[in-house]
């Protein structure tokens, strides 16, 4: 029995705003990528997304809108800004993360001993009434803040840790400093979030704006042991989230 196949042409009527949006989603992760930098011609992008020169102005005007480029008369369009890479696919604090793209230190708002939210103390492996170290830090980049964390480190190596320089240094070289042992993995969740009125004051954003909020269980030693729990929430006009995914083994028949 012989099968016919057939490849329908697609439609290719589309609207405006949909080739707009799909324009400034590339060019957004090219000047974050560093390959757009400088002047944005919009007779060399219709060429090469091959849409009218109106729908480059309306996907520009995105981006404008996000400040990643200006837009002057005589002047045209130029790149201002790019976001800092974090990747997710390697266990690296922000200050070894972004070393490339400036100075980044920590402004210290509370380091405490707290008794944790009983959630917390279950992920930590705190038996019930065992205090924990607690951090709240705003991470500048280039003094301008791009995240507020949160963390909650178990107290054998948190009262030591709040004892160094956590100003000019990560909670994660300190945590291996003090223990001797290299960090092990983390379990790591990201999920959109609006900045509440506290955040927002502190991430220099206002109330309502769309942030990032990444939640990490991080385990130290041959044993991964978990020591680190962090609540951090990055501005997401400053900060982009990368990883590498590799495919799964995948059974036959699937």
């Amino acid at each position: 029995m012989q099968i016919r196949t057939e490849i329908g042409r697609a439609d290719t009527r589309r609207v405006r705003a949909d080739d707009a949006r799909v324009v400034s989603d590339v060019l957004r992760r090219g000047i974050d990528r560093g390959e757009h930098t400088g002047s944005l011609d919009e007779r060399d992008l219709s060429a090469e997304f091959g849409v009218s020169r109106n729908v480059v102005r309306d996907a520009l005007s995105i981006l404008a809108a996000e400040g990643l480029i200006d837009r002057a008369p005589r002047v045209g369009t130029h790149v201002v800004r790019r976001k800092a890479e974090h990747g997710l696919d390697a266990l690296r604090g922000l200050k070894e993360t972004l070393v490339s793209h400036g100075d980044v230190r920590n402004e210290v708002r509370v380091a405490t001993l707290l008794r944790p939210p009983a959630a917390v103390a279950r992920r930590l492996r705190l038996e019930t009434g065992v205090e924990a170290v607690y951090i709240e830090r705003i991470r500048l980049l280039n003094d301008e803040p791009v995240s507020l964390d949160l963390t909650y480190l178990v107290p054998d190596l948190g009262i030591p840790l709040i004892a160094h320089d956590i100003e000019n240094n990560d909670v994660f070289a300190l945590l291996e400093q003090i223990s001797g042992q290299r960090l092990h993995s983390a379990q790591q969740s990201v999920e959109a979030a609006n900045a509440d009125p506290h955040s927002a004051a502190n991430l220099d954003v206002p109330p309502g704006t769309a942030i990032l909020l990444l939640e990490r269980l991080t385990s130290l030693g041959p044993h991964a042991r978990p020591v680190d729990l962090e609540y951090i929430r990055m501005r997401s006009d400053r900060i982009s989230l990368h990883a590498t995914a590799f495919r799964d083994t995948i059974r036959s028949g699937d």
